[in-house]
């Protein structure tokens, strides 16, 4: 199965924080699933982190590319069908990262780990 994590996913992996459902932290770590994480996310971080809104990602900002690759993550591009995906949605949904993970997780036929709802407004499949 081809998942895509969500960034608060990503992030509550990487802490091993204990928010991770069950579910989500079995599928990622299952040996035959393809876990993706986009440039999306890294970006997100990066963004709440220089604001303000996030601490404690300096380690993970700093060897973003390395701490994916062993964990064997698969790091997503994001391309112009993605981008312009996710500024079609009809959906009333005003985070940018947010439609543009769920615009490559159509695109990529993957399903979208996220704890958020209102993600399947835009027609990915989630898992949770």
């Amino acid at each position: 199965m081809k998942l895509l994590l969500d960034t608060h996913t990503l992030l509550w992996w990487s802490a091993n924080d204990q928010r991770l459902s069950a579910t989500a932290r079995a599928a990622i770590a299952h040996g035959n699933n393809e876990v993706m994480v986009s440039a999306a996310s890294a970006w997100e971080i990066a963004t709440k982190a220089r604001i303000g809104k996030l601490k404690g990602v300096e380690r993970l900002l700093s060897n973003f590319e390395a701490l994916m690759s062993a964990d064997q993550f698969v790091l997503l591009a994001m391309h112009h069908p993605h981008a312009l995906l996710a500024g079609s949605f009809a959906h009333e949904h005003r985070d940018p990262f947010d439609r543009m993970l769920a615009a490559q997780a159509l695109i990529e036929g993957a399903t979208l780990v996220t704890e958020d709802a209102a993600l399947r407004a835009f027609g990915a499949k989630t898992l949770w």
